[in-house]
């Protein structure tokens, strides 16, 4: 297996994300889109020396499937970049990163899945409905009712932004735009899905207090195509907090799923 830092452009801006191979001819390949003022490794799994990403990928490769997990422009990196978060800006990242792998002679172009969690998740929804050519679909905690999982931000903003954004709950260094909480106020993931048809997996913790658990059937209600429904006792996190047991489990039925999926 192998891992490199790859870079794609989106509107224009450069753009990471880190490819992981597994061993063998061109594989089919999962693109896997972080939450909300993530990383593309995202948080760190205790006891490990990997985040829930990074291990996800690890996994992925050794059930024979690539993945190319991205950072988002706007996130993560700096300070002032989420002035400029947007989900319609996220979404075009997504595209232009499946137009990425759809181009590598290194992967099988024809078998393409994404994969989101939380606001990834929510993105992931939106990019299914765009792209049909998509082989399957993994919600994994996803946004499904941005009013209701954004809602103290929402409060907040509707007090009023200051030019310089709105400073994030406990994170004052972080300041979301306006066209953010537009976003919020007017994006409906579930009509994103209801346009795709292909096989679709949705993931979430009966404990989750971030996005609540009816966000998953919201998304099964709203899907038309073949889907299945993973739930467990489990936190917005996947437990990683504590240790990986969970977060492995998760991932082996997703891979599990997507290798039905991509090689059928």
């Amino acid at each position: 297996m192998t891992e490199t830092v790859i870079q794609f452009d989106s509107d224009g801006t450069p753009t990471l994300g880190t490819l992981r191979l597994p061993k063998g001819g061109p594989p089919p390949v999962v693109l896997l889109l972080h939450g909300f003022t993530g990383t593309r490794d995202e948080m760190p799994v205790a006891g490990t020396t990997e985040g829930v990403f990074s291990r996800t990928a690890r996994l992925l490769a050794g059930a024979g499937l690539a993945s190319l997990r991205i950072d988002f422009r706007h996130d993560a990196r700096s300070p002032e970049a989420f002035t400029g978060m947007t989900f319609d800006g996220q979404i075009a990242d997504a595209r232009a990163a499946l137009a990425w792998l759809r181009a590598d002679p290194r992967l099988d172009g024809s078998r393409v899945a994404v994969l989101g969690w939380s606001q990834g998740g929510l993105i992931a929804a939106s990019v299914a409905g765009l792209e049909p050519a998509l082989k399957a679909a993994v919600l994994w905690a996803a946004v499904a009712l941005p009013r209701q999982s954004f809602g103290a931000l929402l409060v907040r903003c509707e007090a009023g932004i200051p030019s310089e954004g709105l400073a994030l709950i406990d994170t004052p260094h972080l300041r979301l735009g306006p066209a953010f909480f537009d976003g919020v106020r007017r994006h409906d993931p579930l009509t994103d899905i209801a346009r795709y048809s292909g096989p679709l997996l949705v993931a979430h913790g009966w404990q989750d207090s971030a996005v609540l658990p009816e966000a998953a059937g919201h998304y099964i209600a709203a899907h038309g195509g073949r889907h299945e429904l993973w739930m467990a006792d489990m936190d917005h996190g996947f437990n990683a907090g504590t240790n990986a047991v969970t977060l492995d489990r998760m991932v082996d039925v997703t891979a599990g799923f997507l290798a039905g999926a991509l090689r059928a």
